[in-house]
């Protein structure tokens, strides 16, 4: 009866053996672990061998090294409503882009379109980031060869800065510093950095020439500016080619209807009064505010310079072909006449085709009643005039995408790897 309580006994294989009193491990066992490991280690080298005979093993990759006749692009922003754009522009051009966002405002649809057009290998990669973050920046220019920085990654809702200007002060000033501190490190010889007329503040006299004062009224445009002064001041030691595009109201999309504007709802209330048009059109919103109607202009409302996004890209890459090392360009990106905030509202209801209900609020704080370029530096400097100025039809092309993406880009969420 003593050994029914007890386990029955092991198998002698698996038992340890006990001598002089110590317990040692079966030989055997002990034998067979020891393979295993001289057969893992073995096959590891084998597979090591076999990877370093591979033609691709230790090949860089086409965006790591820099290639005669290819020239090689940072679009910072680049899933963003003007960045996609641009990159698209870009890649029809031969470019080789790559892109960095956060996707805070920009789309990953919008990339998802560029690399099903450019699927070809070395045209184009997407890097999922956070300007904000130095270390990350460094490393992302470090496994890269850029031979240019197209800068549009910003927050840019006048009306946000207001309600919340560290934030403005951070993601613009401070992640611009950040790029050209990155810039600077790892040899990058060129910028191109989208600021914004909303620098100059409400210039007494119209139109705006690049030597109007800079004399910002809101968080957005003095953020912009500082960023500016980062610049200029670094360039004065510096042989990097710098072009600075202060440009306007931007509106439209790309007219063969593969990129479009499709802004985060919760943003709607911030956002271009062309994307609160389509809204009210489509009847996502009741109605379309227009903040102010008793500003000193010929019908109380704002007075605005709209230049179509396909000009601004066009502006942008004009910019970076006619960059030269050590020297600075600035200028103003616009159509060169003022269009009034009751005007486009016409024009938005003609593109749309609806009667859009528009609800008069009082003025916005941080706007001016009246800002419109003179371009004629632009035009001479870099054979640079905007081409597509007819408002009702650039509202227009942006319509039609609007119509045909009901949903937008669809998902903007990404999952990081």
């Amino acid at each position: 009866m003593l050994g029914l309580g007890r386990t029955r006994a092991q198998t002698r294989s698996s038992r340890s053996m006990s001598l002089g009193g110590m317990d040692y491990a079966d030989p055997k066992k002990k034998s067979n672990f020891v393979g295993k490991i001289l057969m893992a280690a073995v096959l590891t080298a084998l597979c090591i061998l076999m990877l370093k005979q591979s033609p691709t093993f230790n090949t860089p990759s086409a965006f790591s090294r820099h290639q005669p006749g290819v020239i090689h692009v940072l679009v910072t922003g680049g899933a963003g409503y003007i960045g996609s754009h641009a990159a698209l522009r870009l890649l029809k051009e031969n470019y080789r882009v790559t892109i960095v966002d956060n996707l805070s405002r920009g789309n990953i649809g919008a990339v998802r379109i560029l690399q099903e057009l450019f699927p070809e290998p070395g045209r184009l990669q997407f890097i999922y980031a956070d300007l904000g973050d130095a270390k990350v920046v460094h490393q992302i220019f470090s496994q890269n060869a850029f031979d240019a920085v197209m800068h549009f990654a910003a927050v840019a809702y006048v009306g946000e800065s207001t309600l919340h200007p560290l934030k403005y002060y951070h993601n613009i000033t401070s992640n611009t510093l950040t790029v050209l501190e990155a810039m600077s490190a790892h040899g990058v010889p060129t910028l191109i950095y989208s600021s914004t007329c909303a620098t100059y503040g409400e210039p007494e006299k119209m139109p705006i020439t690049e030597e109007t004062p800079q004399l910002p009224i809101n968080p957005y445009g003095k953020a912009k500016k500082m960023a500016e002064d980062i610049i200029l001041d670094f360039h004065k030691n510096s042989n990097m080619a710098v072009m600075i595009l202060r440009y306007f109201n931007v509106i439209g999309s790309d007219p063969e209807g593969r990129l479009g504007e499709a802004p985060r709802p919760e943003l709607r209330e911030h956002g271009r009064i062309s994307g609160a048009c389509y809204d009210a059109a489509r009847g996502i919103l009741p109605d379309l505010k227009v903040r102010g109607t008793d500003y000193k202009t010929t019908d109380g409302t704002c007075i605005r310079d709209y230049i179509d996004v396909t000009d601004l890209v066009d502006a942008h890459v004009k910019a970076l072909e006619k960059s030269r090392p050590g020297k600075v360009g600035i200028y103003n990106v616009g159509t060169g006449r003022g269009r009034s905030v009751k005007e486009f509202v016409e024009a938005c209801k003609a593109a749309t085709g609806v009667p859009i209900k528009v609800d008069f609020l009082p003025r916005r704080p941080g706007d001016y009643a009246e800002v419109f370029s003179d371009p004629t530096k632009i035009k001479l400097e870099l054979n640079w005039t905007a081409k597509h100025t007819d408002l009702q039809e650039s509202l227009q092309v942006a319509w039609r995408w609007q119509k045909s993406h009901l949903n937008g880009y669809g998902s903007s969420l990404v999952k990081s790897s």
